[in-house]
């Protein structure tokens, strides 16, 4: 029976008929001393961006520009994740520390 599934699976591989889930990709940015580490990323349509707070200071993700609109809790540690499955840029801001504060996020 498993030589029968081996082969099944390996003639299915073969033809291209064997669909393998991609794994979903996760970025990560640290939210920091007043700042966004990394300003800016190009990721994939259907990429989790995990922001990672850092510091001692309260923060917030929002976003203020862009394809789709969210907003996390203001925070000073914890983290907060979003899965971006709008293409377009996005302008991120903490609202605490704006405009200073701020990032990009373009979804291909």
């Amino acid at each position: 029976m498993k030589k029968l599934i081996a082969a099944a699976a390996a003639t299915a591989l073969a033809a291209g008929t064997l669909a393998i889930p991609a794994l979903a990709a996760t970025k990560t940015v640290q939210v920091k001393d007043n700042k966004f580490v990394a300003n800016k990323l190009t990721v994939s349509k259907g990429t989790t961006v995990k922001w990672v707070w850092k510091g001692k200071a309260p923060h917030n993700v929002t976003v203020t520009k862009g394809p789709a609109k969210f907003k996390s809790t203001t925070q000073v540690k914890g983290s907060f994740s979003k899965k971006l499955t709008k293409k377009g840029t996005y302008t991120i801001l903490c609202t605490i520390h704006a405009p200073g504060m701020k990032m990009t996020i373009k979804v291909k």
